[in-house]
């Protein structure tokens, strides 16, 4: 994914402006998938139009605001859906290079949003029913007032660079031959950079030092918020854990495995590493 915005077509709001818009943007989901219209250029969000005859029953339903001057909103439908001929439930994750890059964020922020109102109708303090809360995204119980807002996960992904190579590592989540840079959780009382030496201490056995900021890609699976950065090696023999990681070695251009592509930001970092810094 190339540096992009969710903010260049959407204006985020949590309360409608009117309920009688000519169309609506429908970001629906069912558990894991979205909704979406086939048969065109590109896969698209289906919209009020598409749905003409048709009142899907929704378990639930947020407005996330606007786009293209049009109100969105985000739900979940159950299994029994009456849809549209030309739709299909897909996986989020694999629309990643088939919509365009804002269409795909937001769709990330409603099933953030959509997975949030699903895990958060009752109150963990109390055990009372939630409701929304009118100012702003959040949820506040009816008994005791407590306010839940949705989940944020960060989490750091990183290149490590030893002169002209970059680490790259092969997760047991994996696929079978496909490697990428570390990445990991963020726990409680580290900033970014002690996490990212925490993290590639753990994962391989090495050290890293001149940490720097490169981007940052939110990731709705469910609810992470990726901070990349760039390292480079200080010291230290690869030695993998064993537990998350199964192998990993320092690659140049020259014997690259098969890794992500640029539309995420792993493979961002890798193709700024290789290509641009070194001028591969």
């Amino acid at each position: 994914m190339t540096d992009n915005s969710i903010y260049k077509r959407y204006i985020p709001a949590v309360t409608p402006r009117n309920d009688d818009a000519e169309l609506v943007w429908m970001f629906i989901f069912k558990g894991t998938k979205i909704l979406i219209k086939e048969g065109l250029e590109h896969p698209n969000i289906p919209t009020s139009k598409d749905f003409s005859g048709i009142e899907p029953a929704f378990i639930n339903k947020q407005y996330l605001g606007e786009l293209d001057g049009y109100p969105c909103y985000c739900m979940e439908v159950n299994d029994l859906v009456d849809i549209p001929a030309g739709m299909s439930f897909k996986e989020l994750r694999t629309l990643l290079d088939q919509v365009e890059e804002d269409i795909f964020l937001l769709a990330g922020r409603a099933f953030q949003i959509v997975n949030w109102n699903r895990m958060n109708k009752f109150c963990g303090k109390c055990g009372a029913m939630t409701e929304p809360k009118r100012s702003e995204l959040a949820k506040v119980c009816s008994s005791c007032g407590s306010v839940y807002y949705p989940r944020i996960s960060p989490a750091v992904i990183v290149a490590v660079v030893r002169c002209d190579r970059i680490l790259l590592a092969h997760n047991k989540n994996f696929r079978p031959n496909w490697y990428s840079v570390l990445a990991g959780f963020v726990e409680p009382g580290e900033t970014f950079e002690d996490c990212v030496t925490r993290e590639v201490m753990e994962e391989v056995g090495i050290r890293v030092k001149n940490i720097k900021y490169f981007a940052s890609q939110p990731w709705p699976f469910p609810d992470s918020l990726m901070v990349g950065f760039i390292a480079e090696y200080e010291s230290g023999e690869i030695i993998v854990d064993g537990e998350e990681i199964d192998d990993a070695d320092w690659y140049g251009c020259d014997n690259l495995p098969p890794r992500p592509n640029n539309t995420t930001i792993a493979g961002r970092l890798i193709e700024v590493v290789l290509y641009d810094r070194f001028g591969n």
